[in-house]
């Protein structure tokens, strides 16, 4: 599909893309990439510091002498790196390194069996990313917070919303967050690790229950 060629899923809630010239490539939370062939980062997006978003030895598989590592401040100050490659970010700004665009949006729990997992005080975020004429949202960790709702007004091209339960939203609030949202392309990601051999029902209710956007399954890239 045109609109997902430059869109490649790791697993888990960790993706990279490519630019539309093929020579720009921007990971978000590189995860469980052991034993696996794949490109040095221009750009590399933390959402939070949990160790299955924040990783620091699948960092270090795909950081090169160039890349930037672009992360709220708890993950920056656990990095190893020269103060002019790491970027600083908090929810709700917008920001523009090695000439590509992004802003930030809040990611924290609201469910009150799930505050104390991704509290709002730890101003973890989501990014919206400007690319090849698309707007693409990877939520993070996160429940479906106001802010979450006010991107219906954001004409997002693809978002990718977690659906595994227990941390983040389950199914059925993940098919509301999309369906408010109402993204062109809406893609499920981190439930796979958390919901076993029950996966597949799940992305059958979110595939059969969304209704304002096209719900696309990735194939995980081996």
């Amino acid at each position: 599909m045109e609109d997902l060629e430059n869109i490649k899923w790791l697993g888990h809630a960790s993706f990279f893309f490519i630019d539309e010239n093929g020579n720009r490539i921007y990971y978000v939370d590189p995860f469980d990439l052991k034993g696996r062939s794949l490109e040095k980062a221009d750009l590399i997006f933390i959402t939070h510091a949990h160790y299955d978003h924040f990783s620091p030895e699948d960092l270090s598989q795909v950081l090169a002498d160039q890349t930037t590592i672009i992360a709220p401040p708890d993950i920056l100050a656990k990095i190893d790196l020269p103060n002019e490659r790491k970027i600083e970010v908090s929810p709700n700004n917008s920001y523009e390194v090695k000439g590509f665009k992004f802003s930030t949006v809040p990611a924290y729990n609201t469910h009150p069996d799930r505050l104390q997992f991704h509290p709002r005080g730890n101003n973890w975020v989501g990014y919206i990313f400007e690319m090849n004429d698309k707007k693409i949202y990877h939520a993070g960790d996160t429940d479906f917070p106001p802010e979450m709702a006010e991107l219906k007004n954001d004409h997002i091209d693809v978002a990718l919303i977690p659906m595994g339960g227990k941390f983040t939203m389950d199914v059925s609030e993940a098919i509301e967050a999309a369906n408010t949202i109402a993204a062109k392309i809406t893609i499920p990601m981190h439930y796979k690790l958390l919901l076993g051999d029950s996966y597949k029902d799940a992305e059958d209710k979110f595939k059969r229950e969304v209704k304002n956007s096209k719900v696309v399954i990735l194939e995980e890239l081996k």
